[in-house]
């Protein structure tokens, strides 16, 4: 169940992620509400961490979530920034998500 609550934590750190780059790029009341949604899924994928760790290894279940952060925010960058998907980008993130899937493998 602990890895469940780490992979919510982990998405809810996409949007942290997401919202603070939607935040840059505008201002007035929309940076207000970009900024709001980046308050609220900071503290709930903060909160859902903790709980995670109360079971799981704080050094897998962090690279993890620091896994699941970084390889989301690259896809939602690609998908709604429109950043470019080089070849080298893409090999990366797979060598990430090998990684994350091997620490979940070896953890007990």
């Amino acid at each position: 169940m602990n890895w469940i609550i780490l992979i919510i934590a982990g998405l809810f750190e996409v949007g942290f992620a997401s919202c603070l780059g939607k935040m840059k790029e505008t201002s007035g009341n929309t940076a207000i509400l970009w900024g709001t949604g980046f308050v609220v899924c900071l503290t709930i994928s903060m909160l859902l961490l903790i709980k995670a760790t109360q079971t799981l290894p704080i050094g897998t279940a962090y690279a993890v979530w620091t896994g699941i952060g970084a390889v989301g925010t690259v896809l939602v960058g690609i998908i709604v920034f429109k950043e470019p998907a080089t070849l080298g980008r893409i090999f990366f993130l797979t060598t990430l998500i090998a990684s994350i899937a091997g620490l979940k493998y070896v953890s007990s």
